[in-house]
Formats: structure tokens, C-alpha cells, sequence
């Protein structure tokens, strides 16, 4: 691809010198082979040097062909850094985050892989963190500045039920709240992604019917893509989870990947499982190179120049030292 290419209808020009210096050699052995008396032959033209004596017009014919390219802007599609983004890390602290499934627990685990993933992200983005558990709370609004955020995940503290809607509808409302605060920028609101790391069922609201309850997490999931707001889940945990709520009681607390996988597709995200520190530590890798990074088309145009001027060098030498003139 090229960012102008009209630039490369000069390659006719080119084309043309190269014609016009097999007709010149051409004409030349032709003037030279009339002369039917060697010797005067060997005096009118001495003989010359071999294939190399023809270096100095290729390398001028490439350097010029090398140019022409340049000029017409070749392009190439590279990772570059976002520059504007923003991302809502939202944390589940129910109870069942206790769990020692994962060593050392979920929520211990949990809380090192959110830092990775602080550290991880571009500089250029724009990082808050909400937890939750029967409610939901933005701990950090959307900055730049990660020691905040890091600070935050630290302080986290288990609590009961799992209000996994109002979790999604905060984020949502931090995320409007921060694009707001900008609408003033030339370039307009930077696009928003939710992170959601969960191991369990909703139990906050509790209805039957899940998919119709108005601050569910279904419900959610759907005002997120109509913000166009994606929400990539990540299912933390096991199947085989326990909790101790009671002495001597243990309480399963198995992970649910079904509704984190719904709340993706509803929200237009991607849907991930983890079952350990270094699965999550890894899915959160993959989000941050997602997220902090987007495939462009960048000019390519200036080892073109460099390699097209080196050729003009060497072909303007060359010509210098075989004829002590140009080709």
C-alpha cells in the first residue's frame, strides 16, 4: 500500500533510461565493429572492463527506482501504542474470593495479577478500579497515574453476596463520568473497555429469572454494549472451591463460567478462565497487549530514502572510478 501512488508512474521515466542506455551500448558496439582494421581497432577502442564496467548505471537505475517508491509513500501495518483508552478493572470481593483453590487464595492471587496488569498497560491509558460484592465501589476513576490504583487493590476486603449488575453498571458510570470530564478534547471521548474478573454466580439481585432482573448482571451487560463499552470476563477459579462459613462447615463456591461467558457475549467482550495466579497473570498479559496496543498503517518510506541516497552514492563513485565520468 502506498500513500501516494502517483508517485510510481515516475518508474516509466526510469523504464525509459534503461532503454535508452541498452540502445546507447547497442549503438555503440555497432560504431565500433565498422572498423575492419584491427589495429587501428585496438587504438579507437582499447578494451574495456568486463560486466562491472556497467555497475555505475545499475546502481543509478536502482538508486532512482528505490527513490521513486519513497516518494509514493510505501506503508506497512505495525503495532503502536495507544495513545487514548479507557479501562475499568472491576474485582470481585465476595466471599467465596477466599477460597484457597488457587494458592494461596483467590483473592491473594488476584490481587498480585491486577498489579501485573496495572504495570502492564501502556502509559497512555487510562486506568480505574471498581470492587464488589453485595454493592459495588469505584475505588479509583479512570488516571493514568498506576501507584493509585495499585494502593487500592491492596486495601481490597472480602464481604458478602455478589452483586455482579451493579458491579457493570458502576464501571459503565465511571467510564461516562471520565469521557465527560474530557468531551472537551479535539479528538472526542477515547474508547472504553470493562475487565471483570469474577468466580461466581450472581446472588445480588437473587430473582429467578436472571436475564430480565433490571440491575442483573444480564441487563448490564447489554447497557455496556449499547455504550459500546465490550466487557471481557474473566472466570477465576475451580470447580472444587471451598469456603468455611461456619466452623467446621465447608461451602462449595465452584466457579461459574457459564454466566461470564453470557455477560461477554451480551457485552460484545471476550470471555477467559483462569485456574491459577499464573493463568490469570497470563489471560491479563493478553488483555493488556489487546487493550494497549492497536495495528496501524505507518509510513515506511524513510529506509527507502536511506537505501535509494546509499545507491546514488555508490553508483555516482563507481562511475567516478571505472570512466572518471558519470555513466
Amino acid at each position: 500500500m502506498f500513500s501516494h501512488p502517483w508517485w510510481l508512474l515516475l518508474l516509466a521515466v526510469v523504464a525509459a533510461l534503461v532503454a535508452g542506455y541498452v540502445l546507447l551500448l547497442r549503438r555503440r558496439r555497432r560504431d565500433t565493429i565498422r572498423f575492419t582494421n584491427l589495429e587501428l581497432l585496438d587504438r579507437v577502442a582499447p578494451k574495456r572492463p568486463g560486466w562491472y564496467r556497467h555497475l555505475p548505471a545499475a546502481a543509478l537505475i536502482v538508486a532512482l527506482t528505490v527513490l521513486t517508491i519513497a516518494l509514493a509513500g510505501p506503508q506497512a501495518e505495525a503495532r503502536v501504542p495507544r495513545n487514548r483508552a479507557t479501562v475499568v478493572l472491576v474485582i470481585d470481593v465476595s466471599l467465596s474470593m477466599q477460597a484457597t483453590d488457587v494458592e494461596p487464595s483467590r483473592l491473594a492471587a488476584a490481587q498480585v495479577a491486577a498489579k501485573a496488569f496495572a504495570d502492564q498497560l501502556t502509559p497512555g491509558i487510562n486506568l480505574g478500579l471498581v470492587s464488589f460484592a453485595g454493592t459495588a465501589a469505584v475505588l479509583v476513576s479512570p488516571t493514568v497515574d498506576r501507584d493509585p490504583i495499585k494502593r487500592a487493590v491492596d486495601g481490597l476486603k472480602l464481604s458478602e453476596s455478589t452483586a455482579t449488575g451493579e458491579a457493570i453498571f458502576a464501571a459503565i458510570q465511571s467510564v461516562e463520568t471520565f469521557s465527560q470530564a474530557i468531551a472537551g478534547s479535539a479528538e472526542g471521548p477515547p474508547p472504553a473497555r470493562i475487565v471483570l474478573m469474577s468466580d461466581g454466580k450472581q446472588t445480588v439481585p437473587g430473582g429467578v429469572m436472571p436475564e430480565e432482573e433490571p440491575r442483573g448482571a444480564f441487563t448490564a451487560a447489554r447497557a455496556a454494549a449499547e455504550a459500546s463499552i465490550p466487557v471481557s470476563t474473566i472466570s477465576f477459579g475451580t470447580d472444587y472451591g471451598t469456603i468455611e462459613i461456619n466452623p467446621g462447615e465447608r461451602t462449595p463456591v465452584a466457579v461459574d463460567d457459564a454466566s461470564m461467558r453470557q455477560i461477554a457475549d451480551l457485552s460484545g467482550g471476550q470471555f477467559f478462565t483462569a485456574a491459577s495466579e499464573g493463568e490469570l497473570r497470563q489471560v491479563y498479559a493478553d488483555l493488556s497487549d489487546q487493550i494497549g496496543y492497536e495495528v496501524r498503517r505507518v509510513d515506511v518510506s524513510r529506509p527507502w530514502l536511506a537505501g535509494g541516497a546509499l545507491l546514488l552514492v555508490v553508483g555516482l563513485g563507481a562511475g567516478i572510478a571505472l570512466g572518471r565520468r558519470l555513466p
